[in-house]
């Protein structure tokens, strides 16, 4: 039987001369670059996670945004990644808690950029809610998806509305309220945030003006009177 020619095995790769390595051809200043990349990409998830325990003290003097109920960090399905508008002339709610959280895009998201996939977002929660005018855009890129409601004599109501939002704007006012409770002892609104992490709650608020930037909204129970879906050059 002709011997076939010597390979080396898996365990047996002869070392490549000037590599630190044996068995890679990998140069050293590539693979500690590789290294770098990936400690500052987990170094940036641990910054984002550190600051949800703080992220709702900012919010009380800039007029807090007023919207969710869903009992856990973030949303419980999977954000798309893409940002989206919304506007009301008044939102009035009964139970409001609010507090810091992450929310998690699906596993190979295009919209995933350098964040991991998870977006810091305060978590606001509103037992009752009812909006006035409510506005929702989102960016498509050329055109914007609109929706509108409200408008008319009956207002938009929700029980158990949530939303995750980035940015938020607004003239508000709050009966009876709590700053600096852990979120696992909220009582307002029915949820329990995570322990260790900064919340605040009140049994009423009021926001005027109001306008969010948000990835994700969750409602028991959202009724919206005139609803109209449409394509729109212009967002809200």
């Amino acid at each position: 039987m002709a011997s076939s020619p010597d390979v080396p095995s898996a365990g047996n790769t002869p070392d490549i001369p000037g590599s630190d390595t044996p068995g890679s051809d990998t140069p050293p200043e590539a693979r500690n670059a590789a290294g770098a990349t990936a400690g500052d990409r987990r170094g940036r998830v641990r910054a984002r996670r550190a600051a949800v325990m703080a992220v709702p003290a900012t919010l009380v003097a800039a007029g807090l945004a007023v919207l969710t109920a869903q009992g856990a960090l973030g949303v419980q399905f999977a954000i798309s990644g893409m940002p989206f508008t919304v506007t009301a002339t008044e939102l009035n709610g009964t139970g409001f808690e609010q507090f810091g959280s992450l929310d998690n895009m699906a596993d190979g998201s295009p919209n995933a950029g350098d964040t991991g996939g998870q977006v810091l977002v305060v978590t606001s929660a509103i037992k009752h809610a009812t909006l006035t005018k409510l506005c929702q855009s989102v960016d498509l890129g050329g055109t914007n998806l609109l929706i509108t409601a409200g408008g008319g004599a009956e207002k938009v109501s929700a029980t158990d509305l949530t939303t995750d939002s980035t940015e938020l704007s607004g003239d508000a006012a709050f009966d009876n309220i709590e700053i600096g409770n852990d979120a696992s002892t909220l009582t307002k609104a029915g949820v329990k945030g995570p322990i260790g992490v900064f919340s605040q709650q009140a049994d009423t608020v009021r926001i005027a003006h109001l306008r969010q930037t948000n990835y994700a909204t969750t409602a028991g129970v959202f009724k919206l009177p005139g609803l109209k879906l449409r394509f729109s050059d212009s967002g809200c």
